[in-house]
């Protein structure tokens, strides 16, 4: 899939067919979201040749949560692993601006027990939203959002949720997100 915002009324969106059947040309964009200015970014969705760049998405987000460089021979390793475990049951789409890999969210679908007399339905969780701090402000996360948005809603979810930090709350409140109080969670200490 790919999603090229040059500017706020430009808006190109594809999807490769021939490598996913299942899925549908998006023509849902939410053209109403606020956006800032953005500059010319690409929103496609994470391909196998990506890991390095994903892995170096979430290297630099650890980092900025630490206020420090981490040292991880292992990561790259770890974070391959968990991509080819991972990959078959979320859609990660990447934000580029000239080729350079700036953001990332990814959505995982949940497909719902059938029920008698109901027709099949589903659900997405948004997970591990991050774009670069020189980047912020400009667009790209909701950019971003929309991608995942028009996405769900080609694949039919009958809602979204996330787990959001404090700081996004008033970005997801912008989307129209809002509390999700039918939910419960458990949370186990390690």
């Amino acid at each position: 899939m790919e999603v090229s915002f040059r500017y706020r009324a430009a808006l190109l969106v594809s999807v490769g067919a021939e490598s996913a059947p299942d899925r549908k040309m998006i023509t849902d964009i939410d053209k109403d979201m606020p956006m800032t200015h953005t500059p010319d970014v690409v929103i496609r969705q994470a391909e196998d040749r990506d890991i390095q760049a994903l892995a170096q998405l979430r290297r630099r987000w650890s980092e900025e949560q630490a206020g420090r460089s981490l040292e991880d021979n292992g990561f790259d390793e770890q974070f391959a692993q968990w991509y080819a475990a991972e990959s078959e049951h979320r859609t990660i789409f990447l934000a580029e601006i000239d080729s350079n890999t700036v953001g990332m969210v990814n959505l995982t679908i949940f497909e719902r027990m059938p029920r008698p007399g109901q027709p099949a339905s589903r659900w997405g969780y948004l997970g591990n939203a991050f774009v670069l701090v020189e980047h912020r402000c400009q667009g790209i996360g909701a950019a971003l959002l929309n991608a995942l948005i028009a996405y769900a809603r080609s694949r039919e979810c009958i809602r979204i949720v996330l787990s959001p930090t404090d700081r996004s709350v008033p970005f997801y409140r912008r989307a129209e997100f809002g509390p999700a109080t039918m939910l419960l969670a458990r949370t186990f200490r390690n």
